[in-house]
């Protein structure tokens, strides 16, 4: 029974996960674990009899020379040798995965034909990449930065690349100061550091001088710039495109994703401590969600404006160093994307796969942006540099839609092309143009005017406005967050020029920001603002506006914490109560293995510890648990242990604890004026500052807490997924209580 059960269940996953594009890369995957054979062979076909031994001339007494005629031994070190291809100038650290893509109905018609955007009925197959831009494959995911988010769109009509980042604006206006600006943010040239992060004199020396940059400084500074997981950012397109309805009218737009979870992120010191603990911490993390079945999933939003209303803002909305603030272009929600599917080779589909922003549809277009303008050509030829011309014949870049065409040969062609005919117009009619009506790419005939020059328009020139929008729109912590995330970059800066100047450059976004960041850096001190703040909000662009409408722990990590003589009961009952809000939970124990109930001492009984105190941190958890039992007692003995609690308190993170659990946590912590429940045969709940503790958790308090997340619940479990549904308690941060425990 229980074997058909697991076979339907995986049915029903191959099922959801199926798709066009998982269906077409199935003739080039292979497992090698269901081949007829599973015999070793070379290149070309033939068996190896012998792959630990070059072939030498020598005897059984004496080790001869190694033979170059060894065919088998050079093509195994030949082929070694060329592994490797040029990575990614910039996001060449990245993660994966399958999923797809549907729009509610048909309500963006009313701008576009595309059928990807406006046809309910139709599922687009998707593959989305995740990165960072400034490190190298072997850099860290948690380090501060900018994330990509480039998705590929396998439509019925060709291939369409949303190239964006979890950032809606960037550092620069126009293509042309690319180079300069990933020269000044990669590591400096002479030494090669710093890697992964910003914090150098070069960046700050260079964004210092071009005010332009600012917005997206201010962004990336924020928590924006250490997301808790890929799964909890926003994707923006970036870039201004066009959309064309069936009447022929144009439509400037923008696109968006927001996560399903929220827009949640790590503490800096968190951050920092991940990079060396678990490096690989975000991509884990993507596969662990689709392989328990908590799918990702974005909601797809598009901002719209008529070309008639192109110039009606006092900003140029071609400008990618400006948002459209939503308080006067709405977003429109049409769509979801859901990931569903991890890769089954890196290499071959992360490594390999290749985003152009040319790539539109039928219906989607271009704009004038100049940014935009430049990636359209920097992307492709990127492509053939590391990939080769024939780099869209790869599996992970090929349409799913027929293709047909005159393009011919060039290293690594694939496609075998039969017959004569590889030109057009000729005698057969083969690969002819298509008529637009008949789903041809449609070009807008724009009006196209103005003089030959080098000139930038009056409305890019102006670089504080949105930088101050945005710093106005972020919560107090967001705001202490960003002083100390600039305060960390510019305390890297060694040269007074670099950090002196960037202070003053402050100065026009915040009076006060600026102070408090010159007073930690010793920037120049301002007596009075650049310019006045014009105290203008926007709610949309602080992360908590994006919180779940319901709360929820889908997805979340959460440690219990326990040593030998703990309850058993109350274990299992805190374990399925996890287990029902689609979180996971994840025993820490002395040892990995079977940790001991009370009045155990070996045998089958107890709980299998997933990792040591020292195997994991609590960085790698959402939350902390430590229940009732004299294991309490053994844990507060142990430096680690106690460590795992400071350090979550110190990351504002969700902890909970019952009865002798409760004594443990409070010793930990030591905290002034911190509630906890004392009671040990009370089953009250006393929840302060994210700290949740009740004296008793019986059976009869496990089966009258069914887990229910809302702000009045009752029982342990609620009150502590209701925190735990929070991300952090940041609370704890802004009345000064983080601040009185060493983690």
């Amino acid at each position: 029974m229980a074997s058909a059960i697991k076979t339907a269940a995986q049915s029903v996953l191959a099922a959801a996960t199926d798709n066009a594009k998982i269906a077409d890369l199935q003739r080039d995957i292979q497992d090698p674990s269901k081949r007829p054979t599973k015999s070793l062979t070379t290149d070309h076909g033939v068996f190896v009899s012998d792959t630990d031994n070059w072939l030498k001339a020598q005897t059984k007494a004496h080790v001869g020379p190694s033979l170059l005629e060894d065919q088998i031994g050079r093509e195994k070190i030949h082929r070694f040798d060329h592994e490797r291809i040029p990575e990614r100038v910039v996001h060449a650290r990245g993660a994966a995965a399958h999923g797809y893509f549907k729009v509610f109905d048909n309500s963006a018609s009313k701008y576009t034909y595309a059928p990807v955007l406006s046809d309910p009925s139709r599922t687009t197959p998707v593959f989305l990449r995740f990165s960072t831009v400034q490190g190298s494959r072997g850099s860290a995911d948690t380090v501060r930065d900018v994330r990509g988010f480039a998705v590929k769109f396998y439509t019925q009509e060709g291939n369409w690349d949303i190239v964006g980042n979890d950032i809606p604006v960037f550092f620069i206006q126009d293509a042309i100061k690319f180079p300069d600006f990933v020269h000044a943010v990669k590591p400096e040239p002479h030494n090669e550091v710093p890697q992964g992060q910003s914090a150098h004199n070069n960046f700050w020396d260079y964004v210092g001088l071009q005010p332009e940059a600012t917005h997206m400084v201010m962004w990336a500074m924020s928590d924006r710039g250490i997301p808790r997981s890929y799964r909890m950012i926003q994707g923006f397109g970036v870039n201004t495109y066009t959309l064309v309805n069936a009447e022929g009218k144009r439509h400037f737009v923008k696109f968006h994703f927001m996560p399903e979870l929220g827009v949640c992120s790590l503490m800096w010191d968190e951050a920092l401590k991940l990079c060396g603990q678990d490096p690989d911490f975000h991509r884990k993390d993507l596969n662990e969600a689709i392989d328990t079945g908590a799918y990702p999933k974005w909601t797809f939003g598009i901002q719209v404006i008529p070309e008639s209303a192109e110039n009606d803002f006092d900003f140029d909305i071609l400008d990618a160093t400006k948002i459209w603030p939503e308080e006067l272009v709405p977003m429109q929600v049409i769509g979801e994307l859901v990931l569903n599917r991890v890769v089954d080779e890196y290499f071959t589909e992360t490594e390999q796969v290749a985003f152009c922003t040319s790539h539109v549809v039928p219906g989607i277009g271009l704009s004038d942006d100049p940014l935009l303008q430049g990636r359209n050509f920097s992307y492709f030829d990127t492509q053939i540099t590391r990939l080769g011309i024939n780099w869209q014949e790869l599996p992970i870049n090929r349409p799913v839609c027929p293709v047909l065409n005159h393009q011919r040969d060039g290293a690594l062609r694939h496609r075998i092309t039969k017959g004569s005919i590889n030109y057009w117009p000729n005698r057969a009619a083969i690969g002819g143009p298509v008529p637009t009506q008949e789903g041809g790419y449609y070009d807008y005939p724009q009006k196209v005017e103005g003089v030959k020059q080098r000139y930038r328009g009056e409305k890019f020139n102006e670089h504080y406005n949105q930088a101050q929008l945005f710093y106005n729109s972020l919560t107090e912590y967001e705001k202490a967050h960003l002083v100390s995330a600039i305060s960390f970059e510019l305390s890297h800066c060694d040269d007074p020029v670099v950090y002196e100047t960037y202070t003053k450059v402050m100065n026009n976004v915040d009076f006060e920001l600026t102070k408090q960041v010159a007073e930690k850096v010793g920037g120049v001190m301002p007596s009075e603002p650049a310019r006045p703040n014009h105290g203008k909000k926007s709610a949309t662009l602080s992360q908590l506006y994006y919180k779940p409408k319901e709360p929820t722990i889908k997805s979340r990590r959460i440690a219990i914490l326990l040593g030998d003589g703990y309850d058993l009961a109350e274990v299992e009952g805190l374990r399925a109560a996890i287990k029902a809000g689609s979180a996971t939970s994840w025993v820490i124990g002395p040892r990995r293995g079977r940790v001991y109930p009370k009045g155990e001492k070996g045998g089958d009984v107890g709980v299998w510890a997933d990792h040591h105190f020292e195997g994991q941190r609590s960085t790698m958890f959402d939350a902390v648990i430590v229940p009732s039992g004299d294991h309490a007692a053994t844990l507060a003995k142990m430096g680690r242990a106690v460590h795992w609690v400071r350090e979550a308190f110190g990351h504002c993170k969700a902890i909970g604890a019952l009865g002798e659990g409760v004594k443990f946590v409070h010793d930990a912590l030591h905290v002034p004026h911190l509630r906890f429940a004392h009671d040990l045969h009370s089953n009250d709940v006393v929840v302060a500052y994210g700290v949740v503790t009740a004296g008793r958790y019986d059976a009869g308090s496990a089966a009258a807490d069914v887990l229910k997340i809302e702000q009045n619940a009752k029982g342990f479990i609620s009150s502590f997924a209701l925190e735990v549904s929070k991300h952090r308690c940041y609370e704890r941060e802004l009345d000064g209580l983080v601040e009185m425990v060493a983690y």
